[in-house]
């Protein structure tokens, strides 16, 4: 079958920020973009190493603190890349740790600042009691399903969009019923499982963004089979909301 096109994905800090098995995320991206019929070309970024050229897909996944500190200089060096990308309307999935971090600021629970990357309007405070569990969302994307692990409280700043309200779960906070944060194409969101094989329509929606920064025209969609998925969100949906 003849290739639609190629997409670069991008996997940042695939070492230090990739618990609760947010690499699943990298991988359904990849399994998706064939299925629907475009080649899909996985690199992998290492703190210290040169940034991939040409990336058309970016996705980071969640880390402890340590996690955090150690990407905290490279993240820093290709701070503007990253921005530049953004502006472009790069898509990104940002999850947990690499969430807060493309927020303004995380303060850990001993009080040291990480700075972030400023993409996100939102700024992150570590607490001692954890928010830990399944997470039901209405999103853009339709219910929006996951797992949630997270001692930081992040808020929101003024203006900025949420990913989605939350009808089961803490999300940012626990407070306000909002979780993540969405800025042009950069999705950040407290939600492991991994959250994209779970939920095919923000996948897709990735991919589509992707398609049309990298080949300058409309995803074309082939029909693929989400049954299982499907049928899995669905059944969570109903047993934790009705």
């Amino acid at each position: 079958m003849t290739s639609k096109g190629r997409i670069n994905v991008v996997h940042l800090y695939p070492r230090e920020m990739s618990i609760y098995g947010d690499l699943g995320n990298t991988r359904c991206l990849a399994s998706r973009l064939r299925w629907h019929g475009y080649e899909a070309e996985v690199r992998q970024h290492h703190p210290g190493h040169p940034f991939p050229e040409d990336a058309h897909l970016v996705v980071g996944g969640g880390g402890q603190d340590s996690g955090q500190a150690r990407v905290e200089d490279d993240l820093a060096r290709n701070a503007d890349l990253l921005r530049a990308l953004a502006e472009d309307d790069t898509p990104m999935l940002m999850v947990c740790g690499t969430y807060q971090l493309f927020g303004r600021s995380f303060t850990t629970v001993q009080g040291t600042v990480l700075p972030g990357l400023g993409i996100l309007d939102v700024t992150t405070r570590g607490n001692p009691k954890r928010m830990i569990g399944p997470v039901v969302l209405e999103t853009d994307y339709g219910e929006v399903v996951g797992y949630e692990n997270h001692s930081g409280s992040t808020i929101l700043g003024e203006g900025q969009r949420p990913l989605g309200r939350v009808r089961h779960g803490s999300g940012n906070n626990g407070n306000d019923r909002t979780e993540g944060a969405v800025t042009r194409q950069v999705h950040g969101t407290y939600l492991h499982g991994p959250v994209l094989p779970a939920n095919p329509a923000l996948a897709d929606a990735l991919i589509a963004a992707a398609v049309r920064r990298a080949l300058g025209r409309d995803f074309e969609p082939a029909q693929v089979d989400d049954t299982i998925a499907d049928t899995a969100r669905t059944r969570q949906v109903k047993r934790l909301v009705g």
